[in-house]
């Protein structure tokens, strides 16, 4: 299972907590779209995560954009998966990101509003945000690797499925 987070806005950790956190134990691999806000909170991802693959954000302290790219391109669960915290332009934006970079899925953060959004070429992700949701339901998104592409689920902070969902792979 690849565990999906973003926006986490912390001070003093990574303020998993529910089925966010247990995700994130369990998973193979974990994606974060940034806005940490601090090396403890990135730090505390580290300790939590078997693997992280991450990017920084625009409220992230000097030392965590110092660490981490602002975008980044992985194979995971039978894709190409785009990460990014912030694209201007939008979906249009998003949907060019993931095409320049061949993705079939790309991830992303900044709303704190937890979508997924289907474009012609390329699936757009934005799992929420687990500790800072601003309105939205506390949430972080999930992928489960299955014939080729993942089967995907946006989850609350209490595990219920808000929103399921299909990527397949090229």
């Amino acid at each position: 299972m690849i565990a999906v987070l973003s926006d986490t806005h912390s001070t003093d950790g990574h303020d998993l907590q529910g089925r966010a956190l247990d995700a994130v134990r369990d998973a193979e691999l974990v994606i974060h779209a940034g806005d940490f806000t601090t090396e403890t909170a990135l730090d505390a991802f580290y300790d939590a995560a078997d693997q992280l693959f991450a990017v920084h954000g625009n409220a992230d302290e000097p030392a965590v954009r110092d660490r981490l790219p602002e975008a980044r391109t992985l194979e995971a669960g039978g894709l190409r998966v785009a990460v990014t915290h912030r694209q201007r332009g939008g979906t249009t934006g998003l949907a060019m990101f993931g095409r320049e970079r061949g993705a079939d899925l790309v991830v992303s953060g900044h709303t704190h509003q937890p979508t997924v959004t289907e474009t012609e070429d390329v699936t757009l992700l934005n799992p929420g945000s687990h500790a800072d949701p601003r309105g939205n339901p506390a949430a972080h998104a999930e992928l489960h690797p299955d014939n080729g592409g993942v089967r995907g689920e946006i989850r609350d902070r209490d595990g219920s499925v808000l929103r399921e969902f299909r990527v397949e792979g090229q």
